[in-house]
């Protein structure tokens, strides 16, 4: 992978997290979708967005580095023992030299060139050190805790996130306002190279999302909106709405207009 193309407060990359020994769908990012592994949907959106200048693999696999390189894509090898995808990230940007990096999750197959777009727009502002995104939430989950809720200030800042249901709609007056976190995230070097320094979370231990230890340690997370929704996935039954979706998406551009 280069290095040296650009200057490296102007290079901005994209870091593919890839754990393969997940608890609850084991081998998730090499499990396939519409006949390709997961991962190689991921890889190929992300590279598909003209704002970047890389798209990196960040895998403790020797499976997965196995599969990147008969592929062809760029990959590294990171520590087993990484807690979080951030933390992954922030092994990468020892030896991988870039002013942003985008956090891309492996288990995100409904990833869009939109979505990268739209995560990287707050940085024209010179105040801002994270972003991420969100997207309407659908009935369905607004009481779902596997799908993550955030609010935010009117200037996009997040308030909070949150697996509860938030806001919390107290007079029930048919509130309808509720966003959907989208785990994807982009930061300044200088933001991603604080994180493993940064004091542990309460909250972050609590709800189990990562992201809150910005928020608890005062660092601001810009909140950029989508209506372009994804799949995280978790679970078998996400694996089959993720290959449904991509089945039709594939179906739709086969299928010539009349």
């Amino acid at each position: 992978m280069s290095t040296d193309s650009a200057p490296s407060s102007q290079r901005v990359i994209a870091v593919i997290p890839a754990r393969l020994a997940s608890s609850r769908l084991p081998r998730k990012v090499l499990r396939e979708i519409a006949g390709e592994p997961m991962l190689a949907w991921v890889y190929r959106a992300a590279q598909q967005c003209p704002l970047l200048d890389d798209v990196l693999i960040a895998t403790d696999s020797a499976d997965v580095m196995e599969f990147a390189q008969s592929r062809g894509f760029a990959a590294m090898l990171t520590p087993v023992d990484c807690a979080s995808g951030t933390d992954r990230l922030h092994v990468v940007a020892q030896s991988v030299f870039a002013g942003i990096y985008v956090n891309i999750q492996g288990d995100e197959p409904l990833l869009r060139p939109e979505h990268i777009e739209a995560l990287l727009a707050p940085f024209s502002r010179a105040e801002v050190g994270v972003t991420t995104l969100s997207t309407p939430c659908a009935a369905v989950d607004v009481d779902n805790p596997n799908a993550v809720k955030v609010v935010t200030a009117r200037d996009g800042r997040a308030l909070y996130f949150s697996r509860a249901t938030i806001p919390h709609d107290r007079d029930r007056s048919g509130f309808a306002g509720y966003r959907k976190h989208l785990g994807l995230y982009a930061y300044r070097r200088e933001m991603l190279l604080r994180f493993p320094d940064l004091a542990a979370s309460r909250l972050e231990e609590i709800e189990k999302l990562e992201q809150l230890r910005f928020l608890e340690n005062g660092i601001d997370i810009y909140v950029s909106p989508t209506n372009f929704e994804t799949i995280g996935v978790d679970t078998e039954d996400d694996l089959r709405r993720a290959n449904e979706a991509i089945l039709r998406t594939l179906h739709a551009k086969d299928t010539p207009e009349r």
